[in-house]
């Protein structure tokens, strides 16, 4: 080998050697950062010389895992806050606080009552008993529809968060595609897409499809484009009031229809899907429950005509759209419209012997057959209504409690479903979580940073460039001396 030819060798060797303790270095500061992904010099020889190529380590199976896992624990994650806020309606019941917890309370006020006709107290207990049982519906429907307020209000933030990290996508992608093009070390832009792609994960399920030029298309997980050469918009109108009957609107990417619906292609998780569940089926078929006790509560101390046939008309408990009875299944909204009968508040002007007597409605649906003011023992109605609360009585089956029960039974049943419901979903939530630490970690096994490598990688380096530095040092020497010589 001639001194020449020795020369380059060694200089190539110390050039290729300072690129990798470079690489190494950098993997030393990055080791802190999560997105962060352990970068790899690999030697590659052309013509004679030595030249290193960086890549990064990656396992496209268990990133693919960690995205799936994060958009599932997502789902239930969004899930689980919204029906923290519903389960407050219940709380606990033996703080008398839940429609059940009321309804219990209402039993127990009307026994009395019964026991002592013609004490007022206990007629005022009985009718404040009623009242708090009226307000607690109108309080829990105002709750219910907070939020489903706040549920899209959420959405409208995700739908916004994804159009910005698409926007930032769709930049970092050409550069990739640029610097591939050109050669260029584009591994740090690649763990910037990667980290962006994790984030898009959280808020929409998707499949990520990699590409010649290592381009790649996000499409949803049910398959409708989201990234493809350019981003997709993704486009929602919120809705500002919420009653009973009001309709979330879809979200729709480039037109397409994925919430709600209807929708050709629903997507299936991420927090977007868990919010539109939230707002547009739990939080919906727990109206519905508290709606039916509503109209249970109607029925139960409606009034018939006890002289003719005419229609049965509302009682004690009274709504705006009365005095009609409402059949199953309950108008939609019922339990923000019930309200206590005039007719037998004081403070409206009505009288608490109605409660005791009938003839709410009239003369004909009155049930004491003594004269008014002259019977003021009468107790048949009161227990006819306390044995009516304990009857059987047909509920929407449609809402998963049941064709019929007690309004007891049915008002226990609603607050029994939401807990469960709550239940379910948390420990839905722990698996997923469970599932994503697990994944999280073999990908962070597979990726990360090792220091305790990278320390002894930078000894090895170390020592091949002295050896190469010694190598060239030796080559001075020699050709100095030829040189002297000649």
């Amino acid at each position: 080998m001639s001194l020449s030819l020795a020369l380059n060798t060694a200089r190539s060797s110390l050039q290729a050697s300072q690129s990798q303790i470079a690489v190494v270095s950098r993997n030393t500061a990055g080791a802190s950062e999560p997105s962060y992904s352990r970068k790899i010099a690999s030697l590659v020889t052309q013509g004679g010389a030595a030249r290193v190529f960086i890549s990064r380590a990656s396992d496209v199976a268990l990133y693919t895992k960690m995205l799936d896992t994060t958009s599932n624990a997502a789902t239930q994650n969004a899930l689980l806050e919204g029906l923290k806020k519903l389960e407050q309606t219940v709380g606990d019941t033996e703080l008398n606080h839940s429609p059940a917890a009321l309804v219990g309370e209402l039993k127990n006020a009307l026994e009395q009552y019964a026991k002592s006709p013609d004490d007022v107290v206990m007629a005022r207990k009985f009718l404040a008993s009623a009242s708090d049982m009226a307000s607690a519906l109108n309080k829990a429907t105002s709750e219910v529809q907070a939020v489903r307020l706040e549920a899209d209000g959420s959405i409208a933030k995700s739908v916004v968060r994804i159009n910005d990290i698409l926007v930032k996508f769709e930049k970092v992608n050409q550069d990739i595609m640029r610097g591939s093009a050109a050669g260029a070390d584009i591994t740090d832009n690649l763990d910037v897409r990667d980290q962006l792609i994790a984030q898009l994960s959280e808020e929409i399920g998707i499949t990520v499809v990699p590409r010649e030029g290592n381009d790649v298309a996000i499409y949803t997980d049910s398959g409708v484009p989201l990234f493809e050469r350019m981003a997709r918009p993704v486009t929602f109108t919120p809705t500002t009031v919420y009653g009973a009957g009001t309709v979330g609107n879809a979200v729709f990417i480039d037109g397409i229809q994925v919430t709600g619906a209807g929708a050709p292609m629903p997507l299936n998780s991420g927090n977007l899907v868990g919010l539109t569940q939230l707002r547009d089926d739990v939080a919906v078929t727990y109206q519905r429950q508290l709606d039916e006790i509503a109209r249970g509560l109607i029925a139960t101390f409606a009034e018939s005509d006890q002289v003719g046939a005419d229609i049965d008309r509302t009682g004690v408990f009274d709504y705006v759209g009365g005095p009609s009875v409402p059949l199953p299944p309950a108008p939609t909204g019922l339990a923000a419209r019930i309200r206590i009968n005039a007719a037998v508040d004081p403070a409206a002007g009505g009288s608490l012997d109605r409660i005791r007597d009938g003839g709410i409605n009239g003369g004909d649906y009155r049930y004491n057959p003594g004269l008014p003011g002259t019977d003021a023992a009468y107790s048949d109605r009161l227990y006819g209504l306390r044995e009516a609360l304990d009857a059987d009585r047909p509920f929407d089956p449609s809402l998963g409690l049941g064709s019929s029960a007690s309004l007891v039974e049915f008002s226990g049943s609603s607050a029994s479903w939401l807990q469960g419901f709550r239940q379910k979903v948390a420990s839905d939530l722990d698996y997923g979580n469970t599932l994503l630490g697990h994944a999280s970690t073999a990908l962070s096994n597979a990726t990360d940073v090792n220091m305790d490598e990278e320390t002894a990688l930078m000894l090895q380096l170390e020592k091949s460039y002295a050896a190469s530095a010694k190598l060239i040092s030796t080559i001075n020497d020699m050709l100095k001396t030829l040189l002297n010589m000649v």
